[in-house]
Order: C-alpha cells, then sequence, then structure tokens
C-alpha cells in the first residue's frame, strides 16, 4: 500500500519569509529518500504558544525557532539539552512521542566548521569574540565547554558583554573577559581565533567590516565569520591578506543545519547536498 502521509518539519518565526533552511532540509531530503517536508511558518510573538500545540497536534517531528523565538520557546518544552539552557536559547526541537525537547545547534555547527575547515583543536586556546549577542553566546558557551584555555568577549555594550563573561565563568573552567569596543580595536597577538559574531558585513552591506587594527592579525590565526552571506566578507579578506586561516559562516550554518537534521531523522546528514542548496540560494539573491 502507499503512504502518502509525509513527516513535518519547520521554522517558526516572526519575518521568516527570507528564512532559506527549506532549501536546504528539502536538498537533503530528497537526497535520502525521505518523504518529509519543511514548512517555513511566519508566527507573531502572541502565537507561539498555540504554534506549540500545533507541534503536538499535527505530531510534526519538529521545530526549528529564529528571532523572535529562541528565548520565548522554551517555557513550552518538556525538556532542554544543558549547553541550551546555559545559552539561554533553543533553535531546534524535536518532537520525541509526543514530548518536545529543545537543543540550540548554533554554536555546534560552528565547532564542527572551526575543526574540520579551520583544522584547529579548542582546548586551551586563546579567543577572541567581537559581539555579545546570540551567535556570540551559543558559540561563546560551546567554545568553554569543550575547554577553550580564554575567551574575551568585546562588545559596545557592557552589561551584555559583562553577563557573557560571567555565564562563561560560572559554567566552565575558561578563563574569561570583557572588553569595551570603544574606536578601533587591537587585537592581541596571543590570540589563536578571532571570531567576528556580529552582524556586521551581512547582505545587502557587504562592504562594511568590524573596526578592528587589521594589521594586528597574524599568519598564525584562525580567523572566523558568522556571516554566510556573501561567504567571502571584507573581513575575512583582510584577514587572508594577512596570512591568515579563514573560515566562513556558511558552514556554519549548513552544519548546524545538518545536526537537526540527524536529530529529526536520525539519519546521517548530506553536509555537501546541503551546503550546494544554500550556496545556490544566496547565489541566486
Amino acid at each position: 500500500m502507499p503512504n502518502y502521509k509525509a513527516e513535518l518539519i519547520g521554522v517558526f518565526g516572526h519575518p521568516v519569509n527570507e528564512n532559506p533552511t527549506v532549501a536546504v532540509q528539502e536538498a537533503a531530503f530528497k537526497a535520502l529518500g525521505l518523504n518529509w517536508r519543511y514548512l517555513t511558518v511566519e508566527v507573531l510573538p502572541e502565537n507561539l504558544e498555540d504554534a506549540m500545540r500545533g507541534v503536538r497536534a499535527f505530531g510534526m517531528r519538529g521545530i526549528n525557532l529564529t528571532i523572535p523565538h529562541k528565548i520565548a520557546v522554551m517555557k513550552y518544552l518538556d525538556s532542554i539539552a544543558d549547553d541550551a539552557k546555559v545559552i539561554g536559547a533553543v533553535n531546534t526541537v524535536v518532537n520525541r512521542e509526543g514530548k518536545l525537547h529543545g537543543e540550540n545547534t548554533d554554536g555546534k555547527g560552528f565547532i564542527t566548521s572551526l575543526t574540520q575547515e579551520g583544522k584547529t583543536s579548542i582546548p586551551g586556546k586563546r579567543i577572541v569574540i567581537l559581539g555579545a549577542g546570540g551567535a556570540a553566546r551559543a558559540i561563546a558557551v560551546e567554545l568553554a565547554l569543550r575547554g577553550a584555555g580564554e575567551i574575551t568577549i568585546v562588545n559596545r555594550g557592557r552589561e551584555r558583554g559583562q553577563d557573557l563573561t560571567r555565564t562563561i565563568a560560572a559554567h566552565s573552567a575558561t578563563r574569561a573577559s570583557y572588553v569595551a569596543w570603544n574606536g578601533i580595536l587591537k587585537i592581541p597577538e596571543s590570540t589563536d581565533i578571532l571570531i567576528n559574531a556580529t552582524s556586521i558585513g551581512l547582505f545587502p552591506n557587504i562592504d562594511e567590516k568590524p573596526l578592528i587594527d587589521y594589521d594586528t592579525i597574524r599568519s598564525a590565526m584562525v580567523v572566523c565569520d558568522v556571516i554566510p552571506n556573501p561567504p567571502r566578507t571584507p573581513f575575512l579578506k583582510e584577514a587572508e591578506k594577512r596570512g591568515a586561516t579563514a573560515i566562513d559562516g556558511l558552514g556554519m550554518l549548513v552544519n548546524q543545519g545538518a545536526i537537526g537534521f540527524t536529530l529529526w531523522t536520525g539519519r546521517d546528514a548530506p553536509v555537501e547536498v546541503m551546503r550546494e542548496a544554500l550556496a545556490k540560494e544566496f547565489r541566486a539573491v
């Protein structure tokens, strides 16, 4: 007998019309011959509780959360992964026989890109992170939990920057410090890994770059940008000019999606298929 029932996954957000995740996940489902569908759903903040009831009612296998729901969704879940609790946000929910479990795959996706593309380990490394928002928080927590030696948070807002350093110190043995971002930032010579976790340079503002002294970037550094589009930002181009290893945000986005794919389906994700699907979407913009 034929089975016409598709398994449902999706993303809840507001706004969500420009979110390309559907193209990535649908390409993965097709590659593995899975009768699964990914829905892109506009959910207003006041409707999030009802939307999460819908996940259970429809028997959806899971959901992604994007702005502005990553924090608010947590009160509607049955369980939350320990690292997601520390980060204070959930971007992926798995429906386990009616019980909703929350994960945060953003930092894990970054870690995969860093270790694979950057060919670097994390324990003991001295890391500078530009920014203290959601991406910075997920990345910093995952790096700390994996044994980073020292993490410096550079941010214009003192309160958010210091809050992140306190979170790191409370949940790991990593040394954490805050530096106010006033004027042109000089990167400490001892830095092993430099990460731009701000939105500076994000499409369509592709000519912008963080205000730092680029001549303080050394060739031994691994320099990362969380921005996936364009893949090679001015920030990364300046790092490459100085011989540093440059890692773009495309890999982070693909890898966090691949982790979600495996959480939902129990199958190894076709990462290269997903990467090409995302790159194709960005080339079409």
